[in-house]
Order: structure tokens, then sequence, then C-alpha cells
């Protein structure tokens, strides 16, 4: 199922020094480094709390599993922590991200079930954003042999939200009418695969109009987010639905509230109409080894509902040439920062994968 979202690939820009390394110094090798690069976010606020950083390799701990992270997840979740808005914000500074995908470097003490060179997945909590992470064995899955890192990191977060919602909290069963909001989403993208998983379910699936090309095979009927989709989903269904699936919260919530049939489930499961706005932009290049810049779009996007399916942090892609016309960067006060004159030879963008 993941392979669908990992197949629809659109390239976003990366910006970066080429000459960092003279800048930096000479780096240790993966094999014999004592530190890695993470990115932290220095403190709440906008995209420019985001660093890459050195900060000491963690090591397996007893019952853990260390991973070398080959990609991981950009979540609406990440968007939240870093402004802030999530319930009980841990303390700053500290490194983003709850789920990745990777290789095995090493087990510690009383550590089952897997062997150095594993291709695995896992949920961390926190630090997902590094070169490495140690999490729990019991947090941490094989990867069938045939799924990419780029498809594991699109499936564990979304499709485990997605399956607990539909078939724990719903009980889903053949029949039911599903409505989901941000249906091009990549939770959204996962409730309508795992719908059709279950025999005669129709599912209403709201979304940007701009979407709608890429999603419609996926849900049954789609409407535009921006008009009255109540009265349309009524005409189709006019004693509603049995499961409202509802990540945006304020007067969305009314609104799936009215078409819920009596003794139907509505889960709410994230609040984004309350995460705060950043304009579009495009961003300047910073002097750092890794993608900083990239991390900053792939928020970006999601923030503007840009996305379709999960945005992917991928270490595996190569860098492809900067358009001519991606050259500015909002600050947080909304105003274009133009680039120093003469570095346009020196930025590069990373491909993302949707």
């Amino acid at each position: 199922m993941a392979k669908e979202g990992a197949d629809m690939t659109e390239e976003t820009q990366y910006m970066i020094d080429k000459h960092v390394g003279k800048e930096t110094g000479s780096v240790e090798s993966p094999a014999n480094a004592k530190e890695m690069r993470a990115v932290m976010l220095a403190g709440f606020g906008g995209l420019n709390k985001l660093r890459v950083t050195k900060k000491a390799m963690p090591e397996p701990q007893d019952g853990e599993v260390k991973i070398r992270v080959k990609a991981c997840g950009l979540n609406f979740l990440d968007l939240m922590v870093r402004q802030g808005t999530i319930d009980n914000p841990p303390k700053t500074p500290l490194v983003p991200g709850f789920d990745c995908c990777g290789i095995v470097e090493s087990v510690g003490e009383n550590t089952t079930g897997f062997e150095i060179g594993d291709r695995v997945m896992a949920f961390v909590n926190y630090n997902a954003w590094a070169e490495v992470v140690c999490t729990p064995a019991d947090f941490v899955y094989k990867m069938p042999d045939e799924m990419s890192f780029a498809e594991a990191a699109a499936f564990s977060l979304n499709y485990v939200a997605a399956y607990m919602m539909l078939f724990e909290v719903a009980n889903l069963r053949e029949g039911m009418s599903v409505l989901v909001h941000s249906a091009g989403g990549g939770v959204g993208q996962a409730v309508a695969q795992l719908c059709s998983t279950v025999p005669n379910i129709t599912v209403f699936g709201i979304a940007s109009c701009f979407k709608h090309a890429a999603i419609k095979d996926s849900v049954t009927h789609l409407f535009d987010r921006n008009v009255d989709y109540i009265q349309e989903v009524k005409k189709i269904s006019p004693d509603g639905v049995d499961v409202v699936l509802d990540c945006l919260c304020g007067e969305n919530t009314g609104k799936g509230l009215s078409l819920l049939k009596p003794l139907g489930t509505y889960i709410l499961y994230g609040a984004s109409n309350m995460v705060t706005g950043e304009t579009k932009s495009f961003f300047s290049f910073a002097k750092s080894w890794w993608q900083v810049e990239k991390v900053k779009e792939a928020m970006q996007r999601i923030h503007d509902r840009g996305n379709i399916g999960k945005l992917i942090l991928d270490f595996e892609k190569s860098p492809t040439p900067l358009m001519a016309n991606d050259s500015t960067e909002t600050s947080e006060a909304g105003e274009e920062e133009e680039e120093p004159e003469g570095d346009n030879d020196s930025k590069e963008r990373m491909p993302f994968i949707h």
C-alpha cells in the first residue's frame, strides 16, 4: 500500500553551500564516527528555529536497537512540536521526529530478534531526524524484503494511526461509510487504502481541489474542502455517515458532527486548523552539511497542505540543480530576504518522496 505513495515522486528544493566541507573541517566516516549530525529544534517558533548540529552518537542500552537511519517521516505532529502547540511540550533544544527506518548497526544487552544488517522500521520518542537513533526493540520491526526505505518511512506512523482509528476505535465493518478530512494527506491516504480491504465501504474524502486528480481513485466520493460539502454528502447519504475522522478541529468539528449518524463514531485526531502559519515561500541556502532547508520546506508544504501523501526525508537521494527562481526566504515578519549575490552556483535541492 505504501508503494502507491512512494511512486508519486516530486522534487523540492534543497539549498546548501557546496564548499561546506572546507568550512566545517573534515568529518569522520560513519564507521568510525563518535559524533553524528542531527536536525535540532533550538526553540519553539518559526522555521528559523531548526538547525543542523553535531551531537554525541547514542549507543544502545539494555533492550535497545541502534539504527543507521536511511529515511524518516515528516508528520503534521512534527509541525505542532516545532510550534509548541502539543500537550506537555518537551523542553528545547530537541531533535524532532517520531518514525524512521534504516539498518541495524548494533544491539544492546538482552536484545533479541535483531541482527546487525537487518533492515528495519522503528518508532522513537523524538530524535528520528538524526543519522543514528536508538530505540527499544519493542518498537522496531523488520521490513519486508521488497519494501524500500522510502516506503517504510511512509508506512509506519500513518498506517498504524489509520488502522487503530478504523478497526480498534470505529470497529469498521462491511457496508459502513467513512468521512475523512485531509484525504490527500498521509493519514488520509492510509485510511482510504485500509478501507478498501473491507467490502462495500463508502469513503467520503474532503481535500483541497488541486489534490483531486491525484487521489480521486482512492475514495468513493471526493469534495473540495472550501465548498459546502455537508449538503453534497447528504444528497448521497441522507442519514449521514457512520464514521468521521477529523484532523482539522475548529469549524470542521461542527460540520462533521452534523453528518454523523446516530450512534456513529467521531474521531478527532488532530488540530491542524489551530496551527499558526508562515507565508508560503522558498528558502535561502544554509551553510550546513545536512538538509536543514529541506526539512524547512517539507514543514512549509505540510502547513500549506501542499503535500499529497506523506513527506519523506530520504538520505539516499542525490542533489539536483536548483530552479533559478527558488531564491528567496520569507522571514517570520513576512518580509522576503534576498540571498547574498554570487551564491547561486553553490545551491542545490534534494528530491522528496510524497
